[in-house]
């Protein structure tokens, strides 16, 4: 894996000051599948001011929940420290963030296996089978998929944003788990259900919707769309149905 030189220098100045420190997240998973990602994100066991020591140029992105931004040649780059997540009370953000030594317990409350690999100085950290998942296009939750979801349910609708950008399928109990716990999707803002519904639906696999309509998704987040599928399609012409064909202005 190849890191920009910014990220490279990023984790070698932490790992120079006797810290950990590792790209990690979606940028790992984007890396490794050949995809260029579009951004990078670390993870330290650095705390908030001992980073911002480190680099003359930082902002509190997000400094009550771990997360500075360093700034190199104009570009941002989000460090955040090791941290395990207090209680869901919303089903959306953890009332409060503990900061830890344990790269182990930050990785298990990410959401999926393939976002949940770590890589620094020519070593990947894969601790809940995220490469093997990649490899066979399978999105998992970390862990119990009934505790991800009951933490936090937009993750149902990030399970199916990334199997239809990835083309890859959703695994049986996290499947479970989705149809288990989509009436918690009625606790998120119609705004990040908007964010989500339309990187689906502008994705190369939009017909996932098929599946959330199945698991009982769009009951809750998008009713009107329901009695649609039960409506019997006669032209050929359909837009499920045809394929390369264009239909000419007469």
């Amino acid at each position: 894996m190849h890191l920009p030189e910014a990220v490279k220098y990023i984790i070698d100045e932490l790992n120079r000051r006797g810290h950990e420190a590792y790209a990690v997240g979606g940028c790992v998973r984007d890396a490794l599948l050949g995809r260029e990602p579009e951004d990078w994100d670390v993870t330290t066991s650095a705390e908030p001011q001992e980073i911002k020591d480190i680099f003359p140029v930082t902002i509190d992105t997000g400094i009550q929940h771990g997360t500075v931004t360093v700034r190199i040649d104009g570009e941002n780059y989000e460090v955040t420290t090791f941290r395990t997540d207090g209680n869901y009370a919303d089903h959306r953000r953890p009332e409060e963030v503990y900061f830890t030594k344990s790269l182990e317990e930050d990785l298990l409350r990410r959401d999926f296996t393939i976002n949940a690999m770590a890589w620094s100085t020519g070593r990947l950290v894969d601790l809940y089978g995220g490469q093997q998942d990649l490899a066979n296009g399978i999105i998992r939750c970390v862990g119990d998929p009934f505790e991800r979801f009951t933490e936090d349910a937009l993750r149902i609708l990030r399970a199916f944003r990334f199997a239809a950008q990835l083309d890859f399928v959703i695994e049986e109990q996290t499947r479970e788990a989705i149809k288990a716990h989509r009436e918690d999707l009625r606790y998120i803002s119609a705004e990040r259900i908007q964010t989500e519904m339309t990187k689906i639906l502008t994705s190369p696999h939009p017909e996932i919707i098929r599946d959330m309509y199945e698991l009982g998704v769009t009951e809750v987040i998008l009713p009107e769309f329901d009695p649609l599928m039960k409506v019997e399609q006669r032209n050929p012409h359909h837009c499920l149905s045809a394929g390369e064909h264009t239909i000419k202005a007469m």
